[in-house]
């Protein structure tokens, strides 16, 4: 099991968690995960992964869709403890095959669906942070911040105000993926998107 240190002083470890960026990383999203202590990443790509260790260290795991030379050094599951809590990361939820909550873990981070979620489930915390990567369907553009309090974890979805559908209001619904880049974006091949 990896242990993760915390860089701020003092208070409780603060997570930024992050997925289904598809090659893209939103000025939004780096705002949104200014300060955490470390990055948790259910899902991107080798240049994604870089710009994010610049904010903070990052752990990640292979996504369904990283399948470069890269991706082979990332693990499917990653088992890690922030302060005092057990977390696993997954890219799809369905491919768990342990019980988390048998093995004492606390929190169960993933994505693949797009679908922001916070659940509580006997006692484990199920996070998706939803994607921050091109907007999917009428679904929001977003990342999370998970809090490891002494009192135990809780998290809290960003919705990212990004251009384009959605900004300010619900978005329309749309078939597919609709682009929306910021300025400054961070993509797959490089520079600007």
């Amino acid at each position: 099991m990896q242990r993760t240190g915390r860089r701020r002083g003092a208070g409780s470890p603060l997570v930024g968690v992050i997925s289904d960026t598809h090659g893209l990383l939103r000025p939004e999203a780096v705002a949104a995960l200014a300060g955490v202590d470390t990055i948790v990443h259910a899902g991107g790509s080798a240049e994604i992964l870089d710009a994010l260790r610049r904010i903070a260290p990052v752990i990640a795991v292979r996504g369904n869709n990283d399948r470069d030379a890269w991706a082979a050094a990332l693990p499917e599951i990653a088992r890690l403890e922030i302060g005092a809590t057990r977390i696993w990361v997954v890219h799809d939820l369905k491919e768990l095959a342990e019980d988390p909550a048998s093995a004492g873990v606390g929190v169960v981070i993933s994505g693949h669906s797009h679908r922001p979620r916070v659940e509580r489930r006997a006692g484990l915390l199920l996070l998706n942070p939803g994607s921050a990567g091109p907007r999917r369907f009428s679904l929001p553009v977003a990342v999370a911040r998970l809090h490891l309090a002494p009192a135990g974890p809780r998290a809290e979805i960003v919705e990212l105000a990004v251009a384009g559908p959605g900004r300010g209001s619900r978005p329309t619904r749309r078939r597919g993926l609709d682009g929306a880049r910021g300025t400054g974006a961070v993509s797959a091949r490089g520079g600007p998107r």
